[in-house]
């Protein structure tokens, strides 16, 4: 008897580690798929990228900073202009 209930305990834990197995295999391929469909979703909305975001993101700063490099010299020149007596 207890020779069978040692395979019965046995058999059973083998299930139960198979059956770990296959729920761990049927977790990675839902969030497979789901990771699929997220990326598919994206591209289907037009979404950009990080790295195209990254680079505009950039190149908006550049240009903030070469407009206020390029408003400082302008005030600095309107403000020669009328030291000279010239347009207001």
């Amino acid at each position: 008897m207890t020779q069978t209930s040692n395979r019965i305990f046995d058999e059973l834990a083998k299930m139960m580690t198979d059956a770990a197995g296959a729920a761990q295999g049927a977790q990675r391929e839902v969030e497979t798929f789901m990771r699929a469909q997220g990326e598919k979703m994206l591209r289907e909305m037009d979404v950009v990228s990080r790295e195209d975001f990254e680079a505009v993101r950039a190149m908006a700063e550049k240009a903030r900073a070469e407009n206020e490099r390029l408003e400082a010299r302008i005030t600095a020149l309107e403000a020669a202009i009328k030291k000279v007596g010239g347009a207001p």
